[in-house]
């Protein structure tokens, strides 16, 4: 597993819209079905990466929060499912119902979406305010599988909750880092 860091989209940029399946409820949701009247969380991820294994409890404890301070959540997959069979559709279906996502979990299987947003990794974080325009990329916390950090998601919090204050953006903003997302060749 290689370590890669996000590429640091720039502050202001306008959230991308897409519109993909949800692998729990089939149904296609876009940017708009998701977005959160304060604002809206977007989590790349996938089923395989220690990474995002590492920090799904919190994505999922964040998520359940905020989502009662009008925060929209959504995760999306990027991953070529064809050489990495456990990030198929099905099986992020069931990953979502395990871990009892309180988001959709949507694939995009062109991985334009990934594209747009300038994607890297997983876990890759990206914060939108209630206008669309990014407000926070960057990583949850400084945990990562095998250090002696605390998972807290104490970045992620800090950026939401100044975000819900209509505090600016924090100007020192740290990349997420994991696994490189498996792009199709």
């Amino acid at each position: 597993m290689a370590f890669t860091e996000s590429n640091m989209l720039p502050i202001g940029s306008v959230a991308p819209k897409f519109s993909l399946l949800d692998t729990a409820s089939k149904n296609v949701l876009s940017f708009q079905d998701i977005k959160g009247k304060n604002g809206t969380v977007i989590y790349f991820i996938c089923n395989h990466c220690p990474y995002v294994i590492h920090v799904n409890r919190q994505l999922v404890d964040i998520a359940n929060e905020y989502k009662a301070k009008d925060i929209g959540f959504v995760a999306i997959s990027s991953n070529d499912a064809q050489k990495y069979p456990e990030d198929r559709p099905e099986l992020m279906q069931f990953v979502a119902k395990i871990l009892q996502y309180p988001f959709p979990y949507l694939y995009d299987e062109t991985q334009e979406v990934a594209r747009a947003y300038d994607a890297a990794c997983t876990p890759d974080i990206y914060v939108f305010d209630g206008e669309d325009h990014l407000y926070y990329r960057g990583r949850l916390d400084d945990s990562r599988p095998g250090n002696e950090s605390l998972l807290t998601g104490k970045n992620l919090r800090m950026a939401l909750d100044l975000l819900i204050m209509g505090e600016p953006p924090m100007t020192h903003q740290l990349p997420s880092g994991g696994c490189n997302i498996k792009w199709k060749e």
